[in-house]
């Protein structure tokens, strides 16, 4: 289902306006496959596997069916996506089809110098999963402090770990699966299609591209599961007097990380001119001053939402259940979100107070809101409406059950009802909401010697509110399903025995929720769609 559901996502991507591909829905398609694919790479979930905590329960990473559950995903994850990608391109329109004669091999396309730093990078990783296998496994100690046959007092105690071979096989098996796929997936790139839109050099260009952003990702993967390897290498006994351990292997998996993102990919020259070669920068709209702004003004939306995703970390209450006022955990999506919305209106006025004139009319674009990014909020509404109810009826019946104490203070929504608090704060963002599309409706006109400008920025605006929108109701809904999650088997008619502990399945589904959230979040808006009929203005795209 959530390969269906990536293989649609990224056909729309790929779709230019009157069907087929061009060549700058196959550049953000290639962009959006790198960026999927980057999402699903991360091992955090892995990083302590094969240690033994104190607390004397069965940790999940302490069994080499947990250890290899939490490396399937970004192992697997990450290479189903980019294989996805390469079969997601558009098959051939054209009556008659260009055939080539050329063989096409994985070496004719793939970035020399970045190959052989990821060839170097799996290697390392592999030398340090080998070195994991000679380790033996320490039981953990409680902290205590024993006299020695010197008459000396000193600590032990900390956490235990597995025997390294046990830790060495499910790494050394990730590893192999990884160094197998990547292989697999670059002959995928190599033989893929040749794309209608493109000529046969850009068509040599976008395989690079493919490999690159490839590459990079298995580069990150490779030195993450060597970090996770050399956390479990580190681990001191702890019957000896030792109470601090450093892991170099993931200062090197950070430089790798660092070194990824500064290694760029070619770039498609078609992606960045029209029909008659010339520049889109260059393009009287594009280099219109109120355009400048409203791409200036995308730019820090994104700034925006990651400074105050930074400042409640230095806020109390929004990360430790049971302080600060209650459920104010669940606030934190909404703030993202009204933040969001805000540099969204800040820059109408700015864009009115510049460059308005009310000698130029009001020009309102004949569609603001693409169809599939519509459709997409509508849904997301729905969904969030529908786990918002159903998160009620299960709470009112945790509370006539006697279950009070599934609501208590120190829970992740404070001892208030989860949909209660869902409701106030989706109100608030909703209220900021209609600012932006107020002040875009009623800012006047902007330079009327460029036909449809004026309705291509408002349009920009509402696209970037219905967006926000969408990813809050989706990320929201996740994060109610997540910290409401004793409220649904109640809500399901699940046996008592079920009540009211966390059920796992849903926490589950509200993380997946979330990510589907964050990837709406990013959907760049693609040109100034729909503008009058007076014509169309080609502009860069703005986020």
């Amino acid at each position: 289902m959530l390969a269906a559901g990536l293989y649609l996502l990224l056909r729309w991507v790929v779709r230019a306006p009157g069907g087929g591909a061009s060549a700058v829905s196959v550049s953000q398609h290639a962009l959006w496959v790198g960026v999927l694919g980057w999402l699903a790479s991360s091992l955090q979930s892995a990083a302590n596997a094969g240690i033994l905590p104190l607390t004397g329960t069965s940790p999940a990473l302490a069994s080499p069916t947990g250890i290899l559950v939490a490396l399937a995903w970004p192992v697997l994850g990450c290479l189903a996506i980019h294989a996805i990608g390469q079969l997601s391109y558009p098959g051939p329109r054209l009556p008659r089809r260009i055939a080539s004669l050329d063989v096409r091999r994985v070496r004719g396309f793939l970035p020399r110098r970045l190959a052989w730093t990821v060839l170097a990078i799996l290697a390392g990783a592999g030398l340090q999963i080998a070195y994991v296998a000679t380790l033996p496994g320490y039981e953990p100690i409680p902290f205590s402090t024993i006299q020695d046959s010197a008459g000396n007092f000193r600590p032990v105690g900390g956490d235990g770990r597995i025997a390294g071979n046990v830790l060495a096989a499910c790494l050394g098996a990730a590893w192999l699966a990884l160094a197998a796929g990547t292989a697999s997936v670059l002959m995928l790139i190599s033989r893929r299609r040749q794309l209608e839109a493109l000529n046969p050099q850009e068509n040599d260009v976008l395989r690079t591209i493919a490999m690159n952003r490839l590459l990079r990702t298995v580069a990150t993967i490779a030195a993450g599961l060597g970090a996770v390897a050399g956390n479990f290498a580190v681990r001191p006994d702890p019957a000896a007097n030792s109470t601090g351990w450093t892991n170099p292997a993931g200062l090197v998996a950070l430089v790798v990380l660092l070194t990824m993102w500064a290694w760029a990919p070619p770039k498609l020259p078609s992606a960045h001119t029209d029909g008659y070669g010339i520049r889109l920068a260059d393009s009287p709209a594009s280099t219109h001053p109120a355009t400048r702004l409203s791409v200036s003004v995308g730019a820090a939306m994104g700034i925006a939402a990651v400074a105050a995703g930074v400042l409640a970390t230095f806020i109390p209450g929004f990360f430790v259940p049971g302080s600060g006022f209650p459920g104010q955990q669940m606030f934190f999506v909404p703030l993202l979100a009204v933040t969001v919305l805000l540099v969204a209106g800040a820059g109408e006025l700015l864009l009115q107070r510049n460059y308005g004139s009310r000698e130029v009319p009001r020009t309102w674009p004949r569609e603001a809101v693409s169809p599939a990014l519509l459709t997409t909020g509508i849904t997301a509404a729905v969904l969030y409406v529908a786990i918002t109810a159903v998160t009620a009826v299960g709470e009112w019946k945790l509370l006539e059950a006697g279950f009070v104490g599934s609501l208590r203070a120190d829970s992740p929504n404070g001892g208030s009802a989860a949909w209660a608090i869902a409701a106030t704060a989706t109100a608030v963002v909703a209220a900021a909401a209609c600012l932006p599309v107020a002040v875009a409706r009623k800012r006047p006109g902007i330079s009327a010697d460029l036909p449809g400008l004026d309705a291509a920025l408002r349009a920009i605006t509402v696209h970037r509110v219905v967006r926000t929108l969408a990813a809050y109701c989706t990320v929201q809904g996740g994060v109610v399903l997540m910290t409401a999650s004793s409220a649904w088997p109640p809500a399901l008619g699940l046996p008592a025995a079920l009540w009211p502990a966390a059920w796992q399945p849903v926490m589950i589904a509200g993380a997946m929720l979330a990510a589907v959230g964050v990837v709406i979040a990013v959907i760049p808006v693609r040109g100034f769609a729909r503008i009058p009929a007076s014509g169309r203005t080609v502009t860069q795209a703005a986020r």
